[in-house]
């Protein structure tokens, strides 16, 4: 089974690695909003970026903490996640 890391997921990890607390569900209904409607900003992005790394043992693209949305991001993460597995 391949990982994919979900808007749940995310929500998460932002509360963890940035401390900024997202409803997951309000953050899988607004993923086409900016981070920084969500009060995250790339220093935070940066933090998650560097518990993924951790967690699945390889390397995120440098462009992820660039991203400005959720669904931008998760589609980067988790495309280099399938392409890693």
């Amino acid at each position: 089974m391949t990982p994919q890391v979900t808007a749940k997921e995310l929500a998460e990890l932002m509360k963890k690695a940035a401390g900024v607390h997202v409803d997951p569900d309000e953050l899988e209904q607004r993923t086409d909003s900016g981070f920084d409607t969500f009060g995250l900003d790339s220093l935070g992005l940066l933090g998650i970026v560097g518990e993924l790394e951790n967690r699945h043992g390889m390397p995120m693209p440098p462009d992820a903490e660039r991203c400005k949305t959720p669904r931008q991001f998760l589609d980067l993460v988790n495309s280099t996640l399938m392409a890693g597995a």
